[in-house]
C-alpha cells in the first residue's frame, strides 16, 4: 500500500474552497492517515483538464508512390487521370490533452498535439464539445495556447504555481486521456528536478515523475496538493510505448512565459537573449580551475552585442546563479533566462579566476542587425519551395543557431524539391562556386541555367556539399 502525507487532511476543505494551501509536510502517523484519499484534490481540477482532437490533411503523391506509372505503356491502361496518377488526400487525426489556465476558454497543451493541425476541437469534462483557435503554437518549448469561446460562462480553471518550489518527493497527480480511454488519474511523486536530456524541447529543464502518464497524456495537467498546475506533461521514457515510471513534465514557470504572450494579445514568444555559446563545466574543467565541484555555464564565446558582454562577463567566465538561484548546466542557464522578462535587470554571479563576482544584467530580445529579407526562392533550381533569410541574431535565435552565425539561411521548408535536399536551418555558403553570403546573392547564383547545381551547406556545424542534378 502507498503511504500518504497526514497534510491531506486539509484537503477536506476543498468542498468549500477551489484551492487549499497547506503549510507543512509529514509522513502518516496514524492508521487513519493512511486511508486518507485523493478525492477532494481531484474534485477540483479535473473539470479543468480537457481532451484534445486535433485533424491534419496529408497529401500523398500517388505517381510517386506507384512509380509504374510513370511508365507511358502502364498510364496508356490506366489512364492520365486515374486514381493512381492523382494525389491522393488523407486525414491524420491526433488526441492529447489539455488544461483551463483561464475561465474565459483559455488553454495550454503540448504543440505536438495540435502541430499542422487543420481542425481542432476541445472536449470538456461535462463532455461538451468546442471549436478551438490557436492562440500560439510554439515549437521551441513544445507549448500551445489554444482559446474556446463558452459564452457568458466562466469555466473551471487551475492556478498556476511556482515551479521552483518543487521538491523531490512532493505528491503529485496526472491527469488526462490516455489511449483515448476517457479522463484518467494517477498519482505519483516528484521523482527528480531539472532533467535535461530529454529531446522534447530546446529548453530542456523537465519535471520527472513516476506517476503514470502514457500517450494521450500529453498536454495534461501535473497538479500538487493545493491543486494547483506545477507542471504540463509530455513525455515519456519507454520501450514498449507504455509508462514505466518514467514521465516529464514541463515547468508551469515556462507555461506562464507563453500564456503571458498570449493574454496580451502576441501571435509569437519573444524570449530573452543572452548572445552567448555556453558549455557545462566538466569535472576535468572544474579541476583545472580550482573548483569545488563542476557546476555553472561556461562561456565560450560572446557576441558583441550581448547582453552578458555589455554587463562585463567574458569568454571563460563561469555563471553560477541569476538571481540567487544556482545554474547548475549550460540547458538550466537558458531556461532560466527564457523564464525571464525582457527589460528586466538581473543579478548573475559568476565565476572568473577563482574569485566569484556579481553584476547586474538586463535582458534584451535578440536584435535583428540586419534585414531579414525572407524570400521565397521559385523557379527551376533545388531550392525552390524554401524560404531564405539573411541571419542575425534574431533569425539565428528563432532557429537555434549560434549567436555569431552569419549569412543566408534556409528559414523554412515547405515543398519539394527543396524539401527533398535541405533543412530549416542550413546555412549556404556556396552555389556553384559563387559564395553566398546574402539572400541577394543566392538569388543571383540560382538565376543561372544549368542541368548540374553544386551546393555547400553548414548543417549543425558539418560542411555538406551537394551535387545535385537539374
Amino acid at each position: 500500500m502507498r503511504f500518504f502525507p497526514a497534510i491531506l487532511s486539509a484537503l477536506l476543505l476543498l468542498s468549500a474552497s477551489p484551492v487549499v494551501h497547506a503549510d507543512s509536510k509529514a509522513v502518516p502517523d496514524s492508521a487513519a492517515a493512511v486511508q486518507l484519499s485523493f478525492a477532494p484534490v481531484v474534485k477540483t481540477t479535473a473539470p479543468a483538464v480537457v481532451n484534445v482532437y486535433s485533424q491534419r490533411k496529408l497529401v500523398e503523391d500517388q505517381g510517386g508512390a506507384n512509380g509504374f506509372m510513370q511508365d507511358p505503356f502502364f498510364r496508356r491502361f490506366f489512364g492520365d487521370g486515374g486514381s493512381f496518377g492523382r494525389p491522393r488526400e488523407r486525414v491524420a487525426s491526433s488526441l492529447g490533452s489539455g488544461v483551463i489556465v483561464d475561465p474565459n476558454g483559455l488553454i495550454v497543451t503540448n504543440n505536438h498535439v495540435i502541430a499542422n493541425a487543420t481542425d481542432i476541437k476541445v472536449a470538456l469534462s461535462d463532455k461538451r464539445e468546442f471549436e478551438a483557435k490557436v492562440l500560439i503554437a510554439d515549437e521551441r518549448t513544445d507549448l500551445a495556447v489554444l482559446k474556446i469561446e463558452v459564452p457568458d460562462e466562466q469555466l473551471p480553471a487551475l492556478a498556476l504555481a511556482d515551479s521552483d518550489a518543487l521538491e523531490v518527493g512532493d505528491l503529485v497527480l496526472a491527469i488526462g486521456n490516455p489511449f483515448g480511454v476517457g479522463q484518467t488519474v494517477t498519482s505519483g511523486i516528484i521523482s527528480a528536478l531539472a532533467r535535461t536530456r530529454v529531446g522534447v524541447s530546446d529548453y530542456q529543464f523537465f519535471i520527472q515523475t513516476d506517476a503514470a502518464i502514457n500517450p494521450g497524456n500529453s498536454g495534461g495537467a501535473l497538479v500538487n496538493m493545493r491543486g494547483e498546475l506545477v507542471g504540463i506533461n509530455t513525455a515519456i521514457f519507454s520501450r514498449s510505448g507504455g509508462s514505466i515510471g518514467i514521465g516529464f513534465a514541463i515547468p508551469t514557470n515556462m507555461v506562464k512565459t507563453v500564456v503571458a504572450t498570449a493574454e496580451s494579445g502576441g501571435a509569437a514568444i519573444k524570449r530573452p537573449w543572452l548572445g552567448a555559446e555556453l558549455q557545462d563545466v566538466s569535472p576535468d574543467i572544474a579541476t583545472s580551475l580550482g573548483m569545488a565541484r563542476p557546476e555553472g555555464a561556461l562561456i565560450v564565446s560572446l557576441h558583441p552585442d550581448s547582453p552578458l558582454a555589455k554587463a562585463g562577463l567574458k569568454r571563460g567566465d563561469i555563471v553560477l546563479a541569476l538571481e540567487g538561484k544556482p545554474v547548475e548546466t549550460a540547458q538550466e542557464l537558458g531556461y532560466r533566462s527564457a523564464t525571464t522578462a525582457i527589460g528586466a535587470t538581473i543579478i548573475v554571479e559568476y565565476q572568473r579566476k577563482g574569485d566569484r563576482k556579481e553584476t547586474q544584467v538586463t535582458m534584451i530580445a535578440a536584435p535583428e542587425t540586419v534585414a531579414r529579407d525572407d524570400t521565397a526562392i521559385k523557379g527551376p533550381n533545388p531550392f525552390a519551395g524554401a524560404t531564405a533569410a539573411n541571419l542575425s541574431p534574431a533569425v539565428a535565435d528563432e532557429l537555434g543557431l549560434p549567436a555569431d552565425a552569419t549569412g543566408v539561411v534556409v528559414y523554412k521548408v515547405e515543398k519539394a524539391p527543396a524539401a527533398r535536399f535541405f533543412k530549416p536551418g542550413d546555412v549556404v555558403l556556396e552555389v556553384n562556386g559563387v559564395k553566398t553570403d546574402s539572400v541577394d546573392a543566392l538569388s543571383a547564383a540560382l538565376a543561372d541555367e544549368t542541368n548540374l547545381w553544386r551546393v555547400v551547406v553548414n548543417r549543425g556545424g558539418r560542411v555538406l556539399k551537394l551535387a545535385i542534378g537539374g
